[in-house]
């Protein structure tokens, strides 16, 4: 436990020496928040607790939240943050991972230069790990996102599948539903029908319009489908990686921004030392860590499953938490105990 104090102590160091300010959050965080924003399937992965003066609450399943909260609040721009504490996660039957874990983190809010800024944090964990047996693996969220926003369905069906971008199972199901007919029947409600349960009539109504008016919609268009299968399965070296979507962009223009900024970042790493040639990047990497995650995603990676060391960007947490203000933000975590046993 003293190794894995020391290099907390010494990533923390780190973080500080690249000009973040040490920052602290309390281990009760409110679920009102964590809910609204991930909805009820937040409680299978967090510990919930009920006070009677502060109402429902969570064990802090990560620091980023709080220190965007703490940051939209009264932080001054541009600002980076570190921390260092205990998050706690609920954990499956015999899987063998700790319900609760150490985290050191860097944060930076920062809109002068998005590429330049994922460039940087990438570089100072590639720094910070570079002695330890971890490869680095990289995605964009952002380009899923972009290929989701341009399917030309209804406006219902593409948030369907942005809520559930996160869930590959779901968003799956969803694509496979999508892309054929309708077979759903939608049946007229009898006006005695009385008021029971919690939704009125008029909610019941507007649901069922919701239903027959799906019932009605065409079927994906099965080349903006594959299109959408084929950046999943992307799987490459980054600028190989970029040069196949590149090719996807053609029936698929929606992408073509968020290429640009990833070739962006690849060109800012690549200014700050990092060989590119060996950074791996997958289209559907990150869509199973924290549903925040809105664009560039990072990973390092030993012989276990979970990874070392986390990270990637957020823009669209901070318009939630910023009550009418956002800025773009990026930021990861290293997990000590786990880099300590790799050495």
């Amino acid at each position: 436990m003293d190794r894995v104090r020391e290099l907390t102590e010494r990533l923390s160091g780190l973080f500080r020496d690249a000009g973040a300010v040490p920052v602290e959050t309390s281990v009760l965080q409110p679920a009102d928040t964590l809910l609204d924003l991930y909805g009820e399937d937040i409680r299978a992965r967090a510990y919930v607790t009920s006070d009677p003066v502060l109402g429902e609450q969570m064990l802090r399943p990560d620091f980023t939240v709080p220190v965007v909260q703490r940051h939209m609040e009264d932080g001054a721009e541009p600002a980076r943050y570190t921390y260092q504490g205990l998050v706690f996660r609920k954990q499956e039957a015999g899987n063998g991972r700790p319900s609760e874990f150490l985290q050191v983190g860097y944060e930076v809010f920062d809109g002068s230069d998005p590429a330049g800024a994922d460039a940087d944090v990438f570089a100072l964990f590639s720094s910070a790990l570079k002695d330890a047996p971890v490869k680095a693996h990289t995605g964009d969220i952002g380009i899923l996102i972009a290929a989701v926003a341009g399917l030309s369905t209804t406006q219902r069906r593409r948030s369907a599948l942005l809520r559930h971008l996160w869930r590959p199972v779901r968003f799956r199901a969803l694509l496979d539903r999508f892309s054929v007919p309708s077979t759903r029947v939608v049946a007229d409600i009898p006006s005695d029908v009385p008021e029971i349960g919690l939704r009125s009539a008029a909610e019941v109504e507007t649901r069922v319009a919701a239903l027959r008016e799906d019932a009605k919609t065409p079927p994906l268009d099965p080349t903006e489908l594959h299109a959408i299968q084929s950046i999943l399965d992307v799987a490459d070296v980054a600028p190989k990686a970029l040069a196949r979507l590149r090719l996807i962009a053609g029936d698929m223009p929606a992408i073509s921004p968020a290429l640009d900024q990833l070739e962006a970042r690849l060109n800012a790493m690549a200014k700050r030392g990092v060989d590119v040639e060996r950074v791996n990047f997958a289209g559907a990497y990150g869509r199973t860590t924290m549903e925040y995650y809105d664009g560039f995603v990072f990973g390092f990676h030993g012989d276990t499953p979970v990874p070392v060391a986390t990270g990637g960007r957020y823009d669209a947490l901070t318009r939630v938490l910023g009550q009418g203000r956002s800025i773009p933000a990026v930021g990861g975590v290293i997990r000590p105990e786990l880099l300590e046993a790799l050495q």
